[in-house]
């Protein structure tokens, strides 16, 4: 276990790995969910915080204001380097779960932790009762009137999302599914948030919304995926199909497009590249683009400015927005909460990292509701996006020890 510390500068996004060999690690094997713990771990740092020495207080003024407030008022009371860490959910409207703790521990990024090739105890064997919410045929029967929608030209895309609501016949073991996940992938955004009293939302995001370090900033939209295959030559067959499928080509432009539009006008420069790659992640591949910029004015453009300027992107809602949001209402039998929201960090400076919050659940006494989302273009099929929303249940299913 490590021993929390007065809050601290979060280390440089670029600084090198720190030698010691076990000290992410240890973060993560310290987090337990008690006292108000915050994990998130991404790749440039790893972080552990503890207790609550403010929470942003919700109300009409802009979130980042009441961020930025919050983080001043602990400064004048005491905070040493004040940042605030949590959740924003999909809806702005709903109350974000974020705080600034009264504690913080750094550490260098978990990938680089030799470490976290260790492996995890398997999950204990246990009895799950598994409910989709809604249910398979359903969901395909909205991605097929989300295309209709589409061919009469209401909106070009929408994501559509399912659950399955997880019972199990005991305690859940939360500590036990943060190191599963984060040690299947960690290169990638591991994080454990409260979002209410006995809730906590857990996952593993391979998507970064946006960070800023000083004047530069990163966004890493991703949009158009396949299954991985546990045979090597299927594996690369798919990584290459997806490079080359129209539909998905076309489902990531429509995300890129838009992101370089509501970026543009904050940034000196914008590199945008001509063609997305790829990203894997255990159970997925992902159509990926990296867009960086230089801010026109860092000193009143904070990450979470930005995250807010972008949030919710045609990633995670669709486009337009508006009218993708409106269907998203309609075909969707559940409220979303803090899926395909924003989980991160923030500091007083406005640098932080904002990731999308996917591959996640949310966990309640014995209960889980994972969620996933598919992105539905006038060429999706309710059976392919019905199979691609299944795959990236995987994630989490496996953190779970469910068997489907």
């Amino acid at each position: 276990m490590t021993t929390a510390q007065p809050v601290a500068s979060p280390p440089p996004v670029n600084a090198p790995a720190h030698p010691a060999v076990g000290v992410a690690t240890a973060l993560l094997d310290a987090y337990t969910g008690g006292d108000g713990q915050r994990f998130f771990a991404s790749p440039t740092r790893t972080l552990l915080a503890h207790g609550v020495r403010a929470d942003v207080p919700h109300h009409e003024r802009p979130l980042a204001r009441r961020v930025a407030d919050t983080l001043r008022q602990a400064r004048g009371a005491g905070a040493s380097a004040p940042v605030v860490v949590g959740a924003v959910p999909f809806d702005r409207d709903e109350p974000a779960a974020l705080a600034v703790p009264e504690a913080v521990s750094w550490a260098a990024p978990l990938v680089e932790d030799p470490l976290v090739a260790l492996p995890v105890p398997a999950p204990a064997a246990g009895r799950w009762t598994v409910t989709p919410v809604p249910a398979p045929s359903v969901y395909g029967a909205s991605v097929g009137e989300a295309v209709r929608r589409m061919a009469r030209g209401e909106f070009s895309k929408v994501v559509l999302a399912r659950t399955l609501e997880l019972q199990s016949a005991r305690d859940l073991d939360i500590r036990a599914m943060l190191q599963r996940l984060a040690r299947r992938d960690p290169g990638g955004y591991t994080f454990a948030m409260p979002t209410g009293p006995g809730r906590t939302l857990l996952g593993a995001s391979p998507e970064l919304l946006v960070s800023r370090r000083g004047p530069v900033m990163v966004a890493n939209p991703l949009a158009g995926s396949a299954p991985r295959s546990t045979d090597l030559a299927e594996d690369v067959r798919r990584a290459a199909a997806l490079l080359e499928s129209p539909k998905d080509l076309q489902e990531h432009a429509v995300v890129v497009d838009a992101m370089r539009e509501a970026l543009a006008p904050h940034c000196r420069t914008l590199e945008v590249p001509p063609r997305p790659t790829l990203v894997r992640t255990a159970a997925m591949w992902h159509l990926s683009s990296t867009l960086t910029g230089e801010l026109l004015d860092p000193a009143n453009t904070t990450a979470l400015d930005l995250a807010c300027t972008l949030h919710p992107t045609p990633a995670v809602c669709g486009t337009p927005t508006s009218a993708a949001r409106d269907a998203i209402g309609e075909l969707e039998p559940f409220g979303r909460g803090f899926f395909t929201g924003v989980v991160g960090w923030g500091d007083e400076h406005g640098d932080g990292e904002w990731v999308v919050t996917i591959r996640c659940a949310e966990a309640e006494q014995r209960r889980l509701r994972l969620y996933a989302g598919a992105g539905v273009v006038a060429a999706s099929s309710p059976e392919a996006e019905t199979a691609e929303t299944a795959a990236k249940f995987r994630t989490f299913l496996d953190a779970a020890g469910v068997e489907r």
